[in-house]
């Protein structure tokens, strides 16, 4: 039966996630409340208590969510004063970046990619049939602006997916590079998953309903700390909508996830504080890691740091934090492979990270 599946995905590279909490535990004999987990830019904080009660008292799960997330999109549009006719939720930022490579992206169409970043823009699409053509950074991980132009004159890419804060290294795409890439013929799409952790006005959020070419893509997943209820959300130009709203799954943000979501939002304020928490703590970290000898760390605009490994294995060093209990991120990639990168947690999760560190 294997000859029924599309050829294209028989040798489809897997993403490969983080492993799950209690499996961590599991793994490493110990107890999952002495762990230190700072490995996938998760919000230390937790959710916030209205958010506890919201889903305490979920009145109606026991039927279908609503199909356009009517609520939540109003909330939305008031939090962030953009139309509420641009914006569509979605199971994470996940499902619109497949949503979007399903709708633009015929088999062997070329899509371009720029890593090291977030793995999810070259892997579906592979699992949509197309071509990945990748732009390698610069050394300080900046997007080389110069190439990335030549090529998309040159494969005339449909649409084009950058972070902005990048993931792994937490830069800001310029503005003269966004500018410079709305002015070609192409949709531009923004993950802004970190944006709420950099220097305010970065954002292209408000632009969206004005242009034609260019989505911004957003997630509760790092800010409100609803990373297990996967929710986010993404701004779209006008002509789009109705064909997303004809593709998308019916219901595809749970009643749970909604309503988390809702709550969050009706008290933006104590996330913005929790944001400064962590923006604070950044900076904290910063400064400390450029005191430790064998690490050179990245300047960040989002809610971790990534460290260059100097005259000594990265792999080896996050499996001896591993063993007492503490959870950075290793890359097993090309240009990655000397790094590692931690999550910014609260004080005292800092605090044991920098002593492990100290002591090797």
């Amino acid at each position: 039966m294997k000859n029924l599946l599309r050829p294209h995905l028989l040798n489809l590279e897997a993403y490969t996630p983080i492993l799950p909490f209690e499996a961590l535990s599991e793994q490493l004999g110990i107890p999952a409340d002495e762990i230190i987990k700072l490995d996938a830019n998760e919000n230390p904080y937790g959710i916030l208590p209205a958010v506890a009660d919201a889903l305490r008292e979920l009145p109606y799960a026991h039927i279908y969510p609503d199909p356009e997330s009517r609520f939540l999109r109003r909330a939305l549009a008031d939090y962030h004063q953009i139309p509420v006719e641009n914006i569509l939720a979605g199971a994470g930022a996940d499902e619109l970046i497949d949503l979007l490579l399903r709708f633009f992206i015929n088999p062997g169409d070329v899509i371009l990619n720029c890593p090291p970043t977030f793995g999810m823009y070259a892997f579906d699409t592979a699992i949509n049939g197309g071509k990945v053509i990748n732009i390698p950074r610069l050394d300080d991980f900046s997007v080389d602006a110069d190439a990335l132009l030549v090529a998309v004159a040159e494969y005339q890419p449909k649409l084009l997916f950058l972070a902005t804060p990048n993931n792994p290294d937490g830069g800001l795409l310029r503005s003269e590079i966004i500018d410079a890439l709305l002015e070609q013929n192409l949709l531009l799409v923004l993950d802004e998953a970190y944006m709420e952790f950099a220097l305010p006005g970065s954002s292209r959020i408000n632009e969206v309903a004005e242009r034609e070419n260019l989505i911004v893509l957003r997630t509760f997943s790092k800010w409100a700390g609803l990373a297990g209820l996967r929710v986010g959300y993404g701004v779209f130009p006008s002509w789009l909508m109705p064909y997303l709203w004809t593709a998308k799954q019916p219901y595809n943000v749970s009643v749970a996830a909604s309503e988390a979501a809702l709550a969050a939002l009706c008290n933006a304020d104590q996330l913005e504080e929790i944001g400064q928490k962590i923006i604070t703590g950044r900076e904290q970290l910063y400064a400390i890691l450029q005191k430790i000898d064998y690490l050179e760390p990245y300047p960040s605009q989002s809610n971790f740091i990534l460290c260059k490994v100097i005259e000594r294995d990265a792999a080896a060093l996050k499996a001896d934090l591993a063993k007492q209990g503490i959870l950075i991120r290793y890359f097993n990639k090309p240009g990655l492979d000397d790094h590692i990168r931690i999550s910014v947690g609260k004080s005292e999760q800092v605090d044991a990270v920098v002593k492990a560190l100290g002591k090797m």
